[in-house]
């Protein structure tokens, strides 16, 4: 049985790293707060963990290179909202803190609210407001 789930990523810099994701609002796992190979965070209600750990550490225990975000998505992490002012707020913060915008905040199908922003690192990351009450029904 599964207990826990983490979310391992590569950074070019832990220093950068640690900086962006707490002006974004994540939680520092206090337990890696000094750790110069690895940068900790908790995410949500649920605690999710995301690691990150420079490129080269990363490499070593991956088996497989590094994936170029330049030139494609590795992934999406998605982040839930509970406004659309969430949404804008949060985009506020990652921009301030050094994010690019990939899509700005905006309404989606008329029942989500949502933005996307890429880390100084290029992975990508969605902020998500669902209004679940005005989903269209099948």
């Amino acid at each position: 049985m599964v207990k826990e789930f983490w979310i391992n990523l590569p950074t070019k810099d832990i220093g950068k790293t640690r900086t962006f994701f707490k002006a974004i609002g994540f939680t520092e796992n206090s337990q890696f707060s000094e750790n110069p190979t690895m940068a900790s965070f908790f995410v949500g209600d649920k605690n999710v963990v995301v690691n990150f750990f420079p490129e080269t550490l990363f490499k070593s225990f991956s088996g497989n290179e590094i994936a170029d975000t330049t030139k494609g998505t590795e992934a999406l992490f998605s982040i839930d909202a509970q406004s659309p002012s969430e949404v804008d707020e949060l985009a506020k913060k990652a921009v301030a803190a050094g994010a690019v915008l990939y899509a700005n905040p905006g309404e989606k199908d008329g029942w989500m609210y949502g933005c996307g922003f890429s880390d100084h690192d290029g992975h990508r990351w969605n902020v998500l407001f669902m209004d679940f009450s005005k989903m269209p029904q099948q």
